[in-house]
Parts: C-alpha cells; sequence; structure tokens
C-alpha cells in the first residue's frame, strides 16, 4: 500500500483529500502545521506528500527544502497545492524539487493522477538507486583459467590508463563488466 501525506492548514480541504484518498486505497496521514508535517515525514515513510504552500507557521516551500533534504531512499515526492498558486512560485517550487504543483480547487481526476505518477516516480528513484549500490559494490571477474588469468592482466596494465579500448566479444561473455 502506497501512503500520502496531507497538509493543509483548512481542516475541510485536508479530510476531503484524505477520505478521497482512502476510498482509492492510499495509506492516507493528515497535518494541519508544517511543524506536525516534519514530524510524521521523519517519523514514517511517505510515498507522496500534498503540502499546502501557506500554513500558518512556515512558508510551504521551506517545508518543501527540507523534506528534499531527507536520505534519497526515505524522501517522498512532494506536490505542492496552492490557492494563490502564481507560474512564478510554480517555478520556484519545481526548482526546489517538487513533483508537480496544482492549484486550487483541486480537480479530483488530476490531483489521483499526478499522486499515482508520483508514487510511480518515487518507486523508479528508489528501484534505480537498488540497482546502483548492487553495481558499485563491485563485480568480481572470477575464474582461474589462463585466458581469465591474461583478461585481469590487461585490464591491470589498461585501467589506470586514458587510452582508448576496444572491447569485443559474444553477447553475454562481461564486457559491460570488463567496461
Amino acid at each position: 500500500m502506497n501512503h500520502v501525506l496531507v497538509v493543509d492548514d483548512e481542516a475541510e480541504i485536508r479530510t476531503s483529500l484524505e477520505e478521497i484518498l482512502r476510498e482509492e486505497g492510499y495509506g492516507v496521514a493528515g497535518a494541519g502545521t508544517a511543524a506536525e508535517a516534519l514530524t510524521l515525514v521523519n517519523d514514517a515513510p511517505y510515498d507522496v506528500v500534498l503540502l499546502d504552500i501557506w500554513l500558518p507557521d512556515r512558508d510551504g516551500l521551506e517545508v518543501l527544502a527540507d523534506v528534499r533534504k531527507l536520505a534519497a531512499e526515505t524522501r517522498p515526492e512532494v506536490v505542492i497545492i496552492s490557492g494563490h498558486g502564481t507560474i512564478e512560485t510554480a517555478v520556484k517550487a519545481t526548482k526546489l524539487g517538487a513533483y508537480d504543483f496544482l492549484e486550487k480547487p483541486l480537480s479530483i481526476d488530476r490531483t489521483l493522477i499526478v499522486i499515482k505518477n508520483a508514487v510511480e516516480a518515487r518507486r523508479l528513484r528508489t528501484e534505480n538507486q537498488e540497482f546502483k549500490r548492487q553495481f558499485s559494490a563491485g563485480s568480481i571477474l572470477t575464474g582461474e583459467s589462463i585466458s581469465v588469468k591474461a583478461l585481469r592482466q590487461q585490464i591491470r596494465l589498461m585501467a589506470p590508463t586514458n587510452g582508448r579500448v576496444l572491447i569485443y566479444g559474444e553477447s553475454g561473455t562481461g564486457k559491460e563488466m570488463i567496461a
């Protein structure tokens, strides 16, 4: 189940969004202030945060900046929502790392599509990081045959240089691992 945090100081909007998202199968929590939102984001993993830009205790863009500082594997996608949005604000939010910007009154269909896409973007980001972690651990060239030993020797000779090397061979023989 994907989890969404709805951050809006207007209780009616927050409650309506929470109910709609629950009906769509999301795990949902709500917050009315920036402080409450940051506490929730730090305590539990969320896939998406719907964040109002005007909050009573802090600006939503400041909260966005704080959320973006979280570790990549725990960082949710942030969708900014605002009833007083301008193009300048939307551009600024996007530059700060917001996934999208929605204007109030919210279109339920558009909101659900944006949340679905944000969840998928977060899943892909997490998957990509896991692949990078697996490949950065280093691949080990195994084998003790004369051919493998000769290949290791050639790699040791060429690796420290800036020279260009042509690696060729049959499909599936490990050319990418050597590269």
